[in-house]
């Protein structure tokens, strides 16, 4: 898996810190829903059945780096 800087600096928050990469690649390789961003960024989330939370990806226009990730708190599965 590919990250940017900002992710990697992001990553050491305590909030992200607890955030473990199999979640992430779940959400990357199986997610609920997927949008582009007006910019290219591709964001996905998933549901972490063990944290309890849904889990944001934002990936670069690449489809594969990592830029961030963390819980959404406003996601609501089968909204537009």
């Amino acid at each position: 898996m590919k990250f940017t800087q900002y992710f990697s600096f992001m990553k050491q928050r305590a909030d992200r810190a607890i955030i473990k990469e199999e979640w992430i690649l779940e959400t990357i390789n199986n997610p609920l829903k997927t949008e582009i961003q007006s910019d290219g960024r591709i964001r996905k989330w998933s549901y972490i059945e063990e944290a309890g939370k849904y889990l944001r990806v934002i990936l670069l226009d690449d489809g594969e780096t990592v830029h961030n990730v963390f819980f959404d708190r406003g996601f609501k599965e089968g909204e537009k």
